[in-house]
């Protein structure tokens, strides 16, 4: 039986795949990991579940040429804008290159397969790639 996981928890599967944040309910402040209290305004309100837009634009980005052994270099890291909330992620369908990336371009997001296990699990992760690029999906 062939499935699929997403890699992190607020990557879900789908058409469109979407990343899915958590909102302070006092401050509206949004994180991607499990909290307690809000470490923008202290709030212990709790938190929602917020979906965040597939498409947004690049805030800033560098590119990688030293990483860990088995990490293919060069690659771009960036913070990308999705409606008011900063995501770091590789970009991916881009060529490493200045010239080849502005600030303020519009990105959107992109699964790709991780791997796959003796089980036939495969891993999903996600990058941003430029919008103008045409095909969708997984990788």
């Amino acid at each position: 039986m062939s499935s699929q996981v997403p890699l992190v928890s607020y990557l879900t599967l789908g058409d469109p795949p979407r990343l899915i944040a958590r909102e302070c309910r006092q401050c509206g402040a949004r994180f991607f990991d499990r909290r307690n209290a809000c470490a923008s305004c202290g709030g212990q309100a709790g938190f929602d579940d917020a979906v965040l837009p597939g498409e947004g634009a690049l805030r800033t980005f560098t590119i990688v040429s030293v990483a860990a052994p088995g990490v293919p270099v060069p690659y771009v890291a960036g913070v990308i804008d999705l409606g008011g909330t900063s995501v770091r992620a590789n970009l991916v369908n881009v060529k490493p290159d200045p010239d080849a990336l502005a600030l303020g371009m519009r990105v959107r997001l992109r699964t790709f397969s991780m791997g796959t296990d003796g089980d036939g699990v495969e891993a999903i992760g996600f990058g941003f790639e430029p919008a103008a690029t045409t095909d969708q999906g997984v990788a």
